[in-house]
């Protein structure tokens, strides 16, 4: 049951993304949503994955995200908290993202993540 003292602690730590294109991803969750990068796993100059700050892993994998980002990804959406909404959705307009008709808060990326966005 919720509130009892014994009930264990969870917390999500990240969520792992394939993406296609992986030093775009990087470049646009550290601009757009100050996501730097903690860990890399490869080289800095072609990592096979990284993870960022705030529980994104993108996974480098260009050959199997060509034959998804046109269909049904198999998430969803990720939904973060951003400090600054209405700067992060302004930074966001330099880059390659598409409106999605949920709201202007929700975008989705090159690689087909769909993002919703929330001001902390």
């Amino acid at each position: 049951m919720l509130g009892q003292a014994a009930a264990p602690r969870t917390a999500l730590d990240h969520v792992a993304v394939r993406v296609g294109d992986i030093d775009w991803n990087i470049r646009f969750f550290e601009a757009v949503l100050g996501m730097a990068v903690r860990q890399v796993d490869g080289p800095p100059e072609a990592p096979r994955q990284v993870w960022l700050e705030g529980g994104i892993q993108l996974i480098a994998a260009p050959e199997v995200v060509a034959e998804v980002a046109s269909a049904q990804p198999w998430i969803a959406h990720v939904a973060i908290r951003v400090r600054g909404l209405e700067a992060a959705l302004a930074r966001a307009a330099d880059w390659s993202v598409t409106a999605l008709p949920q709201g202007p808060h929700w975008l989705r990326t090159p690689d087909g993540i769909a993002l919703e966005l929330f001001d902390c």
